[in-house]
């Protein structure tokens, strides 16, 4: 294997594992969150929900150093997260927290639009048969909501494989370290690399696009069985 296979793989491998994780973690908050702010009122889940959709409209730069200001080393949290050991700044690890960052609110907006859009009938009819408020979510609200927030899922790992701005600034662009596919393509076309600039966005595109295709083949096959 020459050195641009390598060049190539290593990004991809990265870029998976984050936005894979990424999307993990962000699926469980921003679904808990949706949840809790579903159909409320008031000016407190309005301006929760305004902090939990900033970072659709912020730039990734901003979201970058609104990162380094809480777990940098002399952030917020970075000298307790240093105390136990944990190393955010210039780390895969580094790279995963910015990504969940970044793809949230697009998971947060999907579960919020597809849990108000469940019938609050059915749901009380479960709370008169006794079940709790976190069983109607498991049992009722999260298996009718599961489309719309399957939808927000794939479109946040799609994002996560091509974040870039707040990736670059708090995980940086070390090769074989925190360099991302979105990050690899930067350093081949500013290095003057077009052959492996093109094999990398190549390579970007058909993992996005193949997802996406995935995703939509599996909910027409699941809503034809339900129709059977």
């Amino acid at each position: 294997m020459d050195f641009d296979q390598i060049s190539i793989l290593s990004p991809l491998e990265l870029s998976l594992r984050v936005a894979g994780l990424a999307t993990l973690i962000s699926f469980v908050a921003a679904t808990l969150m949706a949840w809790l702010l579903a159909r409320k009122r008031g000016p407190l889940p309005a301006l929760l929900d305004a902090v939990c959709t900033l970072p659709l409209v912020l730039p990734p730069t901003v979201l970058g150093y609104y990162l380094i200001l809480l777990v940098g080393r002399r952030g917020l949290l970075g000298q307790w997260l240093a105390d136990v050991g944990i190393n955010l700044i210039f780390s895969w690890q580094g790279a995963v927290v910015a990504a969940t960052v970044v793809v949230f609110p697009l998971i947060y907006k999907s579960a919020r639009a597809a849990l108000e859009q469940v019938d609050p009938h059915l749901e009380n009819a479960a709370r008169t048969l006794g079940s709790s408020e976190w069983r109607v979510f498991v049992s009722v609200s999260l298996p009718l909501a599961w489309k719309g927030i399957f939808a927000g899922l794939m479109l946040a790992f799609a994002r996560g494989m091509g974040e870039f701005g707040a990736t670059l600034m708090i995980a940086g662009n070390i090769p074989g370290k925190t360099q991302t596919l979105a990050l690899a393509i930067y350093d081949a076309f500013q290095a003057g690399n077009d052959a492996q600039a093109v094999w990398l966005v190549v390579i970007t595109s058909a993992v996005c696009v193949s997802l996406l295709m995935a995703a939509e083949l599996l909910l027409k096959l699941k809503w034809k069985r339900r129709s059977r």
